[in-house]
């Protein structure tokens, strides 16, 4: 983890500003500079920091407060949504929200605004990897891609939480991309090379990106794919609420992964 170091007992994930990547007539230098930037992030520590994404402020707190009358919706109307237990809710687009005036329009457009930002990182990948932007086209031009909105919710008064209570198991993402827009409160931890759990709190305005094991199985594990997981959220020791909204851009069903060509690409 060369370029992510510890401040304070957080890691200090790599910002990027890939405002060059959304301008038609941008520097070369700055492109070549932000190219640069993602792949030193893509092989050190698998997640980065996106500013310069262009999504309104006015769009995220539409979204948030979409997010906020769903969750806030009595149990027995969410019931029919089937949420998990445990310490956290989540709704993945597609199921019907009649119930809420104004929500299918606001998480619309933040699902076409976070894409916006996947297809922008698959061309900067492109790049890196493949010399040029369209490097990836034929791999995504009919990607599945999935938003889950998670409410890491406060337990019941009086409940037992254990020190070591997650609110997401440690995992990886399968896809190629994860877009993530997340509470600036702790919860998230990425797991580190010295095999430990370092916490991760998001930058203001910025949205996390991590990467998915489909880029990592197309970079031969040049890229890497990092196992994270969800904390219970908690400031000075108490538990607190923490949202977050997650785009998988996971690339065609039926995409082939060319591990090798990538591998010759990168050093040829």
């Amino acid at each position: 983890m060369s370029s992510a170091a510890l401040r304070d007992g957080i890691l200090a994930v790599p910002v990027i500003d890939i405002s060059s990547f959304r301008m038609p007539y941008a520097d070369a230098a700055a492109r070549s500079q932000v190219v640069r930037q993602v792949d030193e992030a893509a092989r050190t520590v698998g997640f980065m920091q996106i500013t310069g994404h262009g999504i309104a402020a006015s769009t995220r707190l539409e979204l948030t407060s979409a997010m906020d009358a769903f969750f806030a919706l009595d149990r027995e109307t969410k019931q029919e949504y089937r949420c998990p237990p445990g310490l956290f809710e989540a709704l993945n687009v597609g199921a019907g929200t009649a119930e809420i005036p104004g929500f299918e329009a606001a998480v619309t457009d933040w699902f076409r605004a976070a894409g916006a930002v996947a297809r922008t990182m698959v061309r900067i990948f492109g790049v890196a990897l493949g010399g040029r932007e369209d490097y990836f086209a034929d791999a995504t031009d009919h990607s599945i891609d999935v938003l889950r909105m998670n409410n890491y919710r406060l337990p019941d008064p009086g409940a037992l939480v254990e020190p070591d209570q997650l609110g997401m198991g440690a995992h990886t993402d399968r896809g190629i991309v994860t877009v993530l827009w997340a509470d600036r409160v702790p919860g998230l931890e990425i797991h580190g090379i010295d095999g430990e759990w370092h916490p991760v709190m998001p930058a203001g305005g910025a949205l996390l990106v991590n990467l998915g094991d489909a880029i990592a199985r197309w970079t031969n594990e040049e890229w890497l794919s990092t196992m994270h997981r969800v904390a219970a959220p908690r400031v000075n020791g108490a538990l607190v609420p923490r949202r977050s909204a997650a785009y998988f851009h996971d690339g065609n069903v039926d995409a082939l992964i060319a591990t090798r060509e990538v591998a010759r690409l990168r050093t040829g």
